[in-house]
């Protein structure tokens, strides 16, 4: 069998198989899709250190990136399955099976899925095997004695064979696109619409004076695109609101399942609140701040009853992820712990957690934000690992005190003599007492500090610098209201937080 035609049986092969589970993932639950399901699997796997670089080099799109890259994985198999096939097509059928067993086991191993999710691999494995033998079976020719296996099949076989694969080529993507549409039948949009929140304490007014953003800081309020986004989830959980429900268990007095109309019915609040990820490297654009709208979280967990002992508040999201929060952060007075339903005086948008997530000031969000959250359980540290504790992470990470350059840019060309530099810093439950700021290693000065607007946001500063034409360093260093200084060590996010200055180079030209 020509070459050619074994690779495209490979790869016709594969993309039927995917397709077949997509399909039926769709019909069944979303997550069980072989593709997603073996995509989260390799996350979880995934070395710490090989997560952060993907966070750094791509963002919010490593996801997509994680995806693209199974993509041409999958596609590599393919076609090695089918050259190992070009004479029996045993070679193909036993990678095509071991495919569909992989995908079986990802299934089965996610938090999230029952057994009839099953379902979807195995479909997956049936038909990437049948697809296999049958287009094997319409390009197999038989070599006259003497003539080549290279040689060319004849007419009606070659059409025979074109048609059959352009066949299931075009039904597996009928059948992508149909499981794409299945899964995404869950009106989630008309259920966020179709939500009002009326807080009946609202955040103070931001202050005229709070940002520098004319001179290079971001705006006070992220708006809700820029928000940043770190996140196990390969796809974004689609819950509504009508059904959405969470109980509140473990180590309490009384247990409570709360629906969606439930928190709406509680005293509504409203508070301006900065977000860190710990995956933030120093001077990194993980951080943002918006007005959130939820229900106190300390109330909810004193109305459940805390039993004494329980120090760790495990909490799971609907895609399984799970986070620790020490109790005591959300207990303290001023916690501003809260369950929150809004941002920025609209219900959440799914990509930040909709319908309800958790959102703890102080602490970095793998401690403290759970997102699509359904599950709460009073428990012990000493009990129960959350995800990241599994992994080595630090498990109560509260956030340290920093302070980040956004003026100048990185290798940014600016005029010889007076500049302005500008950035921001943050110690949350503490503030900001001051922020310096030096160029080229010399004296620190102190630069001007915007209106604060409480101690759990970010806070910018300002400073006008004299400089000569060349090349500069500036560097920041912050210090909080207990007096301590950000330090100079530097430290990995990994694993509570990424400490040392920021720098920025640039250039001073003369005019």
């Amino acid at each position: 069998m020509k070459a050619t035609r074994s690779i495209l049986i490979g790869l016709v092969s594969v993309a039927a198989a995917l397709a077949a589970g997509h399909l039926v993932a769709g019909l069944v639950s979303p997550l069980a899709s072989p593709f997603l399901a073996v995509g989260n699997t390799a996350i979880d796997l995934t070395p710490h250190q090989l997560k952060d670089f993907a966070v750094r080099t791509f963002g919010e799109n490593d996801k997509l990136v994680l995806l693209g890259g199974m993509a041409v994985v999958l596609a590599l198999v393919g076609v090695v399955a089918g050259l190992l096939s070009r004479r029996s097509p045993w070679p193909g059928t036993a990678i095509a099976g071991a495919l569909g067993l992989l995908g079986v086991a990802a299934v089965l191993v996610r938090p999230t899925t029952s057994t009839l999710s099953v379902i979807a691999p195995l479909a997956s494995l049936v038909v990437g095997v049948v697809a296999f033998r049958w287009l094997w079976s319409r390009a197999a020719t038989k070599t006259p004695a003497g003539a080549s296996a290279e040689a060319p099949a004849e007419g009606p076989g070659r059409r025979r064979f074109l048609v059959s694969t352009a066949a299931i080529a075009a039904g597996a993507g009928v059948a992508a696109v149909g499981g794409q549409l299945l899964a995404g039948r869950v009106d989630v949009e008309a259920s966020r619409r179709g939500i009002t929140l009326r807080p009946g304490t609202k955040a103070p007014e931001i202050p005229v004076n709070a940002d520098f953003a004319a001179e290079g800081t971001p705006s006070f309020l992220t708006p809700p695109d820029k928000f940043y986004r770190v996140d196990t989830a390969l796809s974004i959980p689609r819950l509504r609101a009508e059904d959405w429900r969470m109980r509140v268990h473990g180590m309490v007095d009384n247990e409570l399942v709360l629906t969606y109309d439930d928190l709406l019915r509680r005293p509504l609040v409203e508070k301006t609140i900065t977000l860190v990820c710990v995956s933030n490297e120093v001077g990194g654009p993980y951080i943002s701040t918006t007005n959130f709208i939820g229900i106190d979280l300390a109330d909810l967990l004193r109305e459940a009853g805390v039993k004494n002992g329980a120090d760790q508040l495990a909490t799971r999201s609907v895609d399984g992820w799970t986070c620790g929060t020490p109790v005591s952060s959300i207990m303290a007075p001023g916690s501003n712990a809260m369950l929150a339903l809004g941002m920025n005086g609209e219900p959440l948008p799914l990509e930040r957690g909709f319908p309800v997530r958790m959102v703890v000031p102080g602490l970095y969000g793998y401690v403290s934000a759970t997102k699509w959250l359904v599950d709460m359980e009073l428990t012990t540290f000493d009990a129960f690992d959350p995800y990241w504790a599994q992994r080595g992470w630090g498990k109560k990470a509260p956030v340290k005190v920093m302070s980040r350059i956004d003026r100048p840019k990185s290798f940014e060309r600016a005029p010889a003599g007076k500049f302005v530099a500008a950035g921001i810093a943050w110690a949350q439950h503490l503030g900001i007492d001051k922020v310096e700021v030096r160029v080229d290693g010399g004296p620190w000065q102190q630069a001007s500090l915007s209106t604060e607007v409480n101690v759990d946001t970010w806070r910018m500063w300002r400073i006008e610098l004299d400089v000569a034409p060349g090349n500069h360093t500036v560097e920041c260093r912050a210090t909080d209201r207990n007096g301590l200084t950000q330090t100079s060590d530097r430290a990995a996010p990994i694993p509570d937080g990424a400490t040392g200055w920021h720098s920025m180079v640039f250039t001073a030209v003369a005019s």
